[in-house]
Parts: C-alpha cells; sequence; structure tokens
C-alpha cells in the first residue's frame, strides 16, 4: 500500500470510530495536544494520577507517554497505566522529550522502554539516539543531532526493541528494522510554536488508536501533521497565528488534501 493510502485510510478510520486517546502528557503542551486529537477526530482525556491512569486506560484506543514535564510521580503512573495497556493490546506511543539532556530524562526514558511494550517511539534526532547508544546531542528538549548520518543504528534500535522507531526533524524517518518511510512534508514554522512535536506523537497515537500496523500509524500520523503544517503556514501571519491555522489545517483534512500534498516513500 502506498503512503497516501496508507494516510487516507487510517484518517477515515479515526474519524468514523473516534477512539479515547489516554494522554500522560506534560503541562506545556495538553491544551495543544488535546485539541489536536480532537482535530483529527479522536477523543482526548488528560488523566496523570496514578490513581485513576491505570482505571482510565481501559477505555483507550491508544496510551500517549510524554516525559515533557517529568516528575517521578508522573513515571509511576505512566509504569502503571502502561502495564495495564499491555495486558489489554492497548497501543502505547512513546515520546521521550529531552532523552540524552539529563540524567533523569534519559534513565527514566530507559526505563519506561525497558518495562513496557512499546508500540510506537517517537522523537527528534538526538533522543533517539540518546536511547539507542549513540550520543545524541540534546540541549535542553531540542535536537542537536541529525538522523542522517545514523540510519543504520536507527534500524538496529528498532529490531531490538521491537518498537516502531519515528524520527521527526527536516525529513522525518520511520523504521520498524525491516520496513523504513521518509516524509517530507512539513514547514519550519513548525519549530517556532511549542508543541508541534508532541502534536506529532499525539497524531501518531490517533493513528494507532485506529490501524491495526504501528509502522503505518507513525507514517500516516506524520504526514497528517506534516501536511497540516504545510498548510497553516501557507495562510498564516507568523508564529503567533499558526497554531489555530494548524487546527484548523487538521481539521480540514481529507483525501483529496493529502493525495496532492504527500511527500512520502516506503523503501
Amino acid at each position: 500500500m502506498k503512503p497516501a493510502e496508507i494516510t487516507c485510510q487510517g484518517l477515515d478510520s479515526i474519524r468514523s470510530s473516534r477512539p479515547m486517546i489516554h494522554h500522560i502528557t506534560n503541562t506545556v503542551v495538553m491544551n495543544f495536544t488535546a485539541n489536536v486529537t480532537l482535530c483529527l477526530g479522536a477523543a482526548p482525556v488528560m488523566a496523570p494520577c496514578i490513581k485513576e491512569s491505570p482505571e482510565m486506560v481501559r477505555f483507550a484506543g491508544a496510551l500517549l507517554l510524554n516525559i515533557g514535564t517529568l516528575d517521578l510521580g508522573l513515571v509511576r503512573s505512566m509504569l502503571a497505566a502502561g502495564k495495564v495497556a499491555n495486558e489489554l493490546g492497548i497501543p502505547i506511543i512513546f515520546d521521550p522529550v529531552g532523552a540524552g539532556a539529563t540524567g533523569l530524562r534519559t534513565d527514566s526514558a530507559k526505563l519506561i522502554i525497558r518495562e513496557l511494550e512499546i508500540a510506537v517511539i517517537r522523537g527528534n534526532a538526538g533522543e533517539i539516539l540518546a536511547l539507542s547508544g549513540a550520543e545524541g546531542k540534546v540541549r535542553g528538549v531540542d535536537s542537536m543531532d541529525s538522523v542522517e548520518d545514523h540510519i543504520d543504528l536507527i534500524l538496529s534500535f528498532a529490531a531490538e526493541s521491537g518498537s516502531v522507531i519515528a524520527v521527526t526533524g527536516i525529513s522525518d524517518i520511520v523504521t520498524d528494522g525491516n520496513r523504513t518511510a521518509r516524509i517530507e512534508n512539513g514547514h519550519s514554522l513548525m519549530g517556532r510554536v511549542t508543541g508541534t512535536g508532541c502534536s506529532a506523537s499525539t497524531s501518531v497515537a490517533c493513528f494507532a488508536a485506529a490501524m491495526e500496523d504501528p509502522f503505518h500509524a507513525a507514517l500516516g500520523g506524520l504526514v497528517a501533521i506534516g501536511i497540516a503544517g504545510e498548510n497553516a503556514a501557507e495562510v498564516c501571519a507568523g508564529p503567533g497565528t499558526f497554531v489555530p491555522c494548524f487546527l484548523d489545517a487538521l481539521s480540514d483534512l481529507n483525501r483529496k488534501i493529502i493525495e496532492s500534498h504527500i511527500r512520502a516513500e516506503i523503501f
């Protein structure tokens, strides 16, 4: 199946089934990623407390874990909800925000990957390289590295971890160790507002809740975000108006727009 058809089928499935996406995410992006979820056609719930996160996940189509504003209590909640998700076959999407920047972030991300079965790990190049055994360069939560010189390492990480690895940047790479896709959609304005990386993970979670194949979900989720970013950039006045235009563009996505804008290949 071609990337455009994968994305279209996934988006149609999200909008017909309206899965609930359980977010245990960072406080900076909660409102934004909730709106991203709604604009794609899914239903968000934010339930970070350990006293309810394992119960809430039972109603979810996917569980999104994001360590952007990290504390140890949040990690415990993620592990508790994640173990229930694994028992029930609910896909987990993990965003290791800032892994490689500090010991706490790196160790917490490695603990989550070790203790849980993760369907998709979505991060920037520095975060993914830090988790794969390389010295990923991260400043704060921003990547200072590129994936282009480390494709073989990323493929090995996917094969060893059993997770689909989705690396976002100027070009996005998605791989399960056997299949690999490159996605060229996106716009530089996406890097000038808070939360677009987190919204990519949210989009992947929405697609994962509606598709059986995590590789297809990661591909479709990143294509959708990239095309919406391009279309928003065409009509906004700058970073301040980009976000509402981006949400509108996500809501407006359809087969015609996807087929006419997609720049992606599987190889």
